[in-house]
């Protein structure tokens, strides 16, 4: 018995390391491709691995998904881990109301369910019915709802449906007074939504894939027009470009269908053209409204003949102005909302008001005004946080709203747009103790002497002594914004004593425009020195230490994980680089890759090649460093950013790894990029990054 115990106790005290250095990771056959891009040779030995159906593809995934699950039922919690995520993410909680005719409809997730489940309920006391239910669309909760759009006589709502995590959406049609299912039906739509107008909607499209559904690139993007009752083959073509193949297209109609207007974006170009027509003269050509790209801008209604505008150009933390069609251009415009300080992120034209969200620090704070422009009312939000909502129509008496924060589940308000009063409408309540955490915002210094934002969020008591596991987590591009948001995931970290940061990097929108272009195209290593300066500022005030540091990001955050644990590898304990961009020569060739190049420009041309080749982390990992402990995950459904990057950049990394750390990647099943994934592979998937994580990290069941 005493053997068997030393035995057992043995197992248990087992290192990560030593873990590691007993993985054979499958054979990663090179080819001998080699690229030349303005003088300069470039090896791309795993060229073969950006042919996703492959067998040889097929295999590899398998052979690595064995090794990984191999890996992670050694650590002693992971079941643990999962089952107290399934505790976490079991309670109820359900999405701001929205009002359509004399009904509400609001989206309810009862806990565990895979998908959350539309119900419509008459007036606010009525009794609730499931109007949709996704769940019952798959057996496996891999069926998504992507968005819902009402007609405007609100009889009517069309609805996507996407696919194993897949950007292919399908768009279906119910009666909302019925909840009757229509035969309408339409497939191949991409980046699009049902734009309602009289008896039928527009929508955007692309020809039927006669191959490689998933990672061929996307071009001629077309726009049609589906009336009600009739076959998706009979649908009107309204526009298409054939002299553009990388430009999406889609069209809006004002609230009153008086206009269409159709916007245009391109790879590489900043912004987006927009052209308007009157929707009773279907056979005139469009006219411009703004005819170049460079600026961003989005008409939000019109008042009669005239647009409201929020546009950055003159203002680059944006404004409201009015346009006359008939006169567009800059110098023409009449401002209603001049640029404040703080970056205006969201308005809601609605009751005869407008409602502007503006982000302070990457913090919301939200304004009434009247359509005149006059301050009425700034509305009082419970703390630091974020906000979504304020969704109605001209003639609304009412908007609801959502507030939430790292340390505050959703909480519902609604707003009387009569009285201009706010007032609790549904309070979220989970199962665990919220009161047991508290978030600090921080500002340190970049390279340059940028002032850099990040909230780090913990047990209250923590102790500053270098010594608390940390995931520090940003994106930094694309404009996005990380702004307070609450997940139960975080709260898994934070109960063992670990420590949460999110860093407000360049390339983010937190502070505008300059912002932005701050970590665009040849500027993003700035992105990179930020994080950096964020790490530092961790290790500096002992909240953690190299030892104790992970590392997290999905997308454009997982290339800026990628690229970290290339410029500094002795950083970081951990790195998890979710559906990452990693190879920065040849994103542009695959499904919607070619619109990042505004972003980051390409190796078409010679000055982006010479900067993308300097911090591509597919071409920067370096045979004989030490790297440490890294998860890739991505999954086979991602038309987005293809998995290729994640197999081509494990593969290298597998190969190059000189220290003991383990280099691991989870290929995930019918999932895509993350949208729409069924809670339960997101419990499994996070359990397995926090066990990964906690592991690497020597942290140990108190």
């Amino acid at each position: 018995m005493k053997i068997l115990l030393l035995i057992v106790s043995f197992s248990i005290m087992l290192t990560a390391e030593s873990f590691a250095q007993s993985l054979h990771y499958p054979t990663a056959r090179k080819v001998d491709q080699v690229d030349n891009y303005f003088g300069t040779t470039v090896a791309d030995p795993y060229r073969w691995m950006e042919h996703g159906d492959s067998a040889d593809v097929h295999s590899w995934v398998e052979a690595e998904n064995r090794v990984t699950e191999e890996y992670l039922s050694k650590i002693p919690y992971r079941k643990e881990l999962h089952s107290r995520l399934e505790q976490l993410y079991n309670y109820p909680r359900m999405s701001a109301p929205h009002k359509v005719g004399n009904y509400y409809f609001f989206s309810k997730n009862s806990g565990l369910q895979n998908q959350a489940v539309v119900y419509r309920q008459h007036g606010l006391k009525g009794k609730p019915e499931v109007f949709l239910d996704p769940n019952t669309l798959s057996k496996d909760g891999t069926t998504s709802l992507g968005g819902m759009q009402y007609s405007n006589d609100d009889k009517y709502v069309a609805y996507t449906l996407q696919k194993s995590g897949s950007d292919w959406q399908e768009i279906f049609v119910k009666e909302v007074a019925t909840g009757k299912q229509l035969p309408d039906h339409i497939e191949w739509a991409r980046y699009t939504s049902a734009s309602w107008y009289r008896d039928g909607f527009f929508y955007a499209r692309y020809d039927a894939p006669t191959s490689g559904q998933y990672t061929a690139s996307s071009d001629f993007q077309k726009i049609y027009y589906h009336k009600l009752g009739t076959a998706q083959a009979s649908d009107t073509l309204i526009y298409e470009d054939p002299t553009h193949a990388q430009r999406t297209s889609d069209i809006e109609v004002t609230e009153d269908e008086k206009y269409l207007l159709l916007y245009q974006n391109e790879g590489g170009k900043v912004g987006s053209l927009v052209f308007w027509k009157r929707a009773d003269e279907p056979h005139a050509p469009f006219k411009p409204l703004i005819s170049e790209y460079g600026h961003l801008s989005f008409v939000i209604d019109n008042i009669e003949d005239r647009f409201l505008m929020v546009t950055d150009e003159g203002a680059p933390t944006n404004r409201i102005v009015i346009v006359d069609p008939y006169n567009p251009g800059a110098a023409n415009y009449q401002t209603l909302l001049a640029a404040r300080p703080e970056k205006l992120v969201e308005v809601s034209a609605v009751g005869g008001k407008l409602i502007a969200t503006y982000l302070k620090d990457a913090s919301h704070h939200v304004y009434v005004y009247d359509m005149s422009g006059n301050l009425e009312k700034e509305i009082e939000l419970p703390g630091i946080g974020s906000v979504g909502g304020f969704a109605g129509k001209r003639n609304s008496e009412e908007v609801f709203y959502t507030f939430s924060s790292f340390t505050t589940p959703p909480t519902i308000f609604r707003y009387d747009l009569l009285q201009n009063k706010s007032s609790l409408f549904h309070k979220t309540e989970v199962p665990f103790d919220i009161s047991a955490f508290e978030t600090e915002q921080v500002f340190f210094t970049s390279k340059d002497g940028t002032r850099v934002p990040m909230f780090i969020v913990h047990k209250k008591g923590m102790v500053r002594d270098g010594n608390n596991i940390t995931e520090l987590s940003a994106y930094g591009g694309f404009n996005i914004s990380l702004t307070p948001y609450f997940s139960p995931s975080i709260i898994a970290l934070l109960e063992r004593g670990g420590i949460y940061a999110v860093a407000n990097l360049r390339g983010g929108g937190e502070y505008g425009k300059a912002w932005h272009e701050a970590g665009m195209k040849l500027k993003k290593q700035n992105v990179f020195d930020d994080f950096f300066a964020a790490a530092e500022y961790l290790f500096q005030q002992a909240y953690t230490s190299p030892e104790y540091m992970a590392i997290e990001g999905g997308s454009n955050g997982g290339l800026l994980v990628g690229a970290a644990i290339c410029q500094h590898p002795d950083w970081w304990k951990v790195a998890l680089p979710a559906v990452g961009v990693m190879d920065m020569l040849r994103f542009h060739k695959f499904t919607i890759g070619w619109g990042w190049a505004s972003e980051y420009g390409t190796s078409e041309d010679s000055v982006d090649f010479a900067n993308l080749y300097k911090y591509s982390p597919l071409h920067n990992l370096k045979p004989g460093t030490s790297y440490p402990a890294t998860l890739v995950t991505t999954a086979d459904h991602d038309d987005r950013v293809v998995p290729a990057h994640s197999f081509k950049f494990t593969a290298t990394l597998q190969d190059v790894q000189s220290g003991p750390n383990p280099v691991l990647i989870a290929v995930e099943t019918k999932a895509g990029h993350g949208g729409g994934k069924p809670i339960s592979k997101y419990i499994r998937e996070y359990a397995d990054q926090l066990s990964f994580l906690l592991y690497n990290t020597g942290w140990k069941k108190n």
